[in-house]
């Protein structure tokens, strides 16, 4: 079954998206919730109007996209955390813990944009977090545990 997404759906796709799935899933969740719509040809049609009429606004919308990328690639981000033995987190740093410090940095990015490697992170060490700007705009970020200091 082809339906065209009204919003970003994880591990699916993103807004404005013709994609195929199966029937159950688009009949039972994603059209009933709201994510999508049946992909008829007239509904294609207006698609593709619509897009093409956002086309020259999606160019600004990458340029300022890829002018954060840019001074988020030179961020070094660490943040502190309790420790038991000086090596594992008493609790976890999350996507949650990164939106924050980028937020003190000046960049405001919801914390549903940022993936952390392995979801979680429990131990003191250097990891890399990915961040979603935009559906082509995407940076990876740097980030360190450190010990908190006691």
């Amino acid at each position: 079954m082809e339906i065209i997404l009204k919003q970003d759906v994880e591990a699916l796709g993103f807004k404005d998206d013709i994609v195929t799935v199966k029937n159950g899933y688009g009949r039972n969740y994603l059209i009933p919730q709201g994510f999508a719509v049946l992909a008829t040809t007239s509904a294609k049609k207006v698609l593709a109007e619509t897009l093409k009429q956002r086309a020259f606004k999606e160019e600004k919308i990458i340029k300022d996209a890829t002018k954060i990328a840019d001074a988020i690639k030179d961020l070094e981000i660490k943040i502190a955390a309790k420790t038991a033995d000086n090596t594992k987190l008493f609790g976890s740093v999350s996507n949650a813990n990164v939106s924050e410090e980028l937020a003190k940095a000046g960049h405001e990015v919801d914390k549903k944009y940022i993936k952390v490697e392995g979801g979680t992170i429990k131990r003191i060490g250097k990891y890399n977090a990915t961040i979603r700007l935009h559906r082509e705009v995407i940076v990876e970020l740097p980030i360190e545990i450190i010990a908190e200091a006691n």
